[in-house]
C-alpha cells in the first residue's frame, strides 16, 4: 500500500470516538522527536500525566505510544486497537495503518486520562492523520526546523514543504515557530499561520553558559566509557522570575534550537490567554523553575547522538575492548550535517590526547526519491575525500529491516551506497553486503567487520569509534540486536 495523504478516511473513523485531551501538536522536518521528548520530560517533572505519540516506532509498535515515557502496555494497545479496527470495519472508512495507529493513540490517551498529550506529526501537516485533532483540544502548535524531505508528497521546495507543515495552525491558538535556516521559511510560515487565524510565537533563544567543572572526563578509550558532558544552557522568559540554568543531556548544537522550541511552548502554556481554558490552574502552578530544570536534565531520546558500548563481542572468542558505537538516525542532508558537526566536535574533545582516530561508519538509507544518497552522505563523507584528513575512515553499507506495517519503506541498494561512498571518499575502505543478500544478520555481519577494524586500531594504539547512521530503521535494528546480546550475556 502506498501513502495517500488525505483526512477523509481518518475523519470518518475519528468521528466514532470522543477525544478531549489537551494537546500539544508538533510538526517539522528535523527535531520533532527531540522537542516532544523534552516537553514530556518537563511536564512529567511537573507532576502531570503525559501521553506521547511519535512515529515511526523504534524497536516495537508499543514504543511510539507512551504514557509517562513508558511504552503502552501490549494489553492496553491491543484492546484500543481492536476497538478502532472494529469501528473502521463498521463505518467502512478503509483507514491506513498509520491512521489506525493515530486513532488508537487517541483512544489510549482517553482511557489513560492523561493530563496532556504531546503528538508528533507523521508527515507534512495539512493532510497528516494527526491533523484531525479537534481545534478545541489544541493547546499549542509548534514547528521545528524545516528542510527538504518527502518531496514526492510535500513539494519540491523548502517553502512548499513549510506551507504544508505550518497548516497545523489553529484559529486563535498559539503557534511556536522554531529557528529556521532559511528566512523565507519564516515568512512563509507566518503567512500560513495568520491565514489560519493562529498567533505566531517566535522561539525564545536558549544560550549556552560556561560551567567551571575542570577538565572533561570524556575519552573514547575510557573503561568504562564516559560520554561527553551535557550542554549547560540558560533560558529567560516572562513566565519565570529569573533565568533558568540547566544541563541538557542531548548532544549536538542543534539541540539548543529544539530546546528553545520546547521551552517556548512551556512559557506559552503559562502566559497565553487561550491556554487557560485547557491548562488548568492546578497544572499552571505545577510548572515551576525547578520542575523545568529537572525535566530538561532528565530528558532522554534514544537513537539521536547516543553512545553505546556493546555488552559483549560480536565475534566469538574476540579479545577486543568493548566496541563503542555512536548511533544517530540522521536520514537527510540537514540531519547528516548535524551529525558531521557533532563528530567534528567530539574529535576536537579528544585532542590532543589522541594521536589518531579511526571512524568506522555503518550506513543504510531509505529509498526516498528525489532525495539521493549523494545528498545525504555528502555532509558526512566529503571531508574524508582528501588524503591529508587527520581522521582515518572505513565505511560499511547494508540494508535495514523494513518496519512492520510500512511496506513502502525500502532500503537503497548497497551497491549504490558503495558507489556513492567511493565517489565522495575514494581513499576509504568500503565493506558492503550483496544487494540480494538475506536481510537477517546483515547488521551482525557489519559489526563483526567493525570489530576487525577496532582490533587493528587497538593493536596500533589508535582510538576507534563506530558511527551507525543513515536511517532510524537501521538504528532500530541496532537496538534490537543489543537487546539480544544483553539477553544472551546474562542467560544462565
Amino acid at each position: 500500500m502506498s501513502i495517500d495523504l488525505t483526512l477523509e478516511r481518518i475523519g470518518q473513523l475519528a468521528n466514532q470516538f470522543s477525544y478531549t485531551r489537551p494537546t500539544i501538536h508538533v510538526a517539522g522536518t528535523n527535531g520533532k522527536g527531540s522537542v516532544t521528548s523534552i516537553l514530556t520530560s518537563i511536564l512529567r517533572a511537573s507532576g502531570l500525566k503525559i501521553g506521547r505519540l511519535n512515529s515511526p516506532h523504534l524497536v516495537s509498535i508499543y514504543d511510539c505510544i507512551t504514557i509517562n515515557d513508558e511504552p503502552v502496555t501490549p494489553e492496553l494497545y491491543h484492546s484500543c486497537r481492536a476497538q478502532v479496527e472494529r469501528a473502521d470495519r463498521e463505518c467502512n472508512s478503509g483507514a491506513s495503518n498509520f491512521e489506525l495507529l493515530t486513532v488508537t493513540a487517541f483512544v489510549v490517551f482517553e482511557k489513560a486520562n492523561v493530563d496532556i498529550a504531546v503528538i508528533e506529526v507523521g508527515m507534512g501537516g495539512r493532510l497528516d492523520a494527526t491533523n484531525i485533532l479537534p481545534d478545541r483540544c489544541i493547546l499549542v502548535s509548534a514547528l521545528t526546523s524545516v528542510d527538504l524531505d518527502h518531496q514526492a508528497f510535500l513539494g519540491d521546495t523548502v517553502d512548499l514543504i513549510a506551507q504544508e507543515k505550518a497548516a497545523i495552525a489553529r484559529s486563535g491558538k498559539p503557534f511556536v515557530l522554531g529557528p529556521q535556516k532559511r528566512s523565507s521559511v519564516t515568512s512563509t510560515v507566518e503567512g500560513v499561520v495568520l491565514r489560519h487565524g493562529g498567533v505566531v510565537i517566535p522561539g525564545i533563544p536558549v544560550h549556552p553558559w560556561a560551567v567551571e567543572t575542570g577538565p572533561s572526563p570524556f575519552s573514547l578509550s575510557a573503561r568504562p566509557f564516559v560520554p561527553p558532558p551535557g550542554q549547560p544552557i540558560e533560558f529567560t522568559s516572562d513566565a519565570f522570575g529569573s533565568p533558568i540554568r540547566a544541563i541538557l543531556p542531548l548532544h549536538g548544537a542543534h539541540q539548543l534550537d529544539n530546546l528553545s522550541i520546547a521551552l517556548t511552548v512551556i512559557s506559552t502554556l503559562l502566559t497565553h490567554p487561550s491556554c487557560s481554558t485547557l491548562f488548568s490552574r492546578n497544572h499552571f502552578h505545577a510548572v515551576t523553575m525547578d520542575s523545568v530544570r529537572t525535566g530538561i536534565e532528565k530528558t532522554a531520546w534514544p537513537g539521536r547522538l547516543s553512545f553505546h558500548t556493546l555488552p559483549r563481542p560480536i565475534t566469538p572468542g574476540s579479545t577486543r575492548d568493548p566496541l563503542l558505537v555512536l548511533v544517530d538516525g540522521a536520514h537527510n542532508s540537514a540531519s547528516a550535517q548535524a551529525l558531521a558537526t557533532y563528530i567534528s566536535h567530539v574529535t576536537t574533545l579528544t585532542q590532543p590526547c589522541v594521536r589518531m582516530l579511526h571512524i568506522t561508519y555503518i550506513l543504510a538509507l531509505s529509498h526516498s526519491p528525489p532525495k539521493t544518497p549523494l545528498e545525504t552522505l555528502s555532509p558526512l563523507l566529503s571531508l574524508y575525500g582528501i588524503t591529508s584528513s587527520p581522521v582515518a575512515v572505513s565505511v560499511g553499507v547494508l540494508r535495514f529491516t523494513p518496519p512492520e506495517g510500512m511496506p513502502w519503506v525500502k532500503s537503497v541498494a548497497p551497491s549504490i551506497l558503495r558507489e556513492t561512498v567511493v565517489g565522495l571518499a575514494p581513499h576509504t575502505h568500503v565493506w558492503a553486503v550483496q544487494d540480494n543478500a538475506p536481510l537477517d544478520g546483515q547488521l551482525h555481519q557489519a559489526l563483526e567487520w567493525a570489530e576487525l577494524q577496532a582490533l587493528r586500531c587497538q593493536s596500533e594504539g589508535r582510538e576507534h569509534v563506530v558511527v551507525l547512521a543513515g536511517s532510524l530503521y537501521l538504528v532500530a535494528d541496532f537496538y534490537r540486536l543489543i537487546e539480544r546480546l544483553a539477553a544472551s550475556t546474562f542467560a544462565p
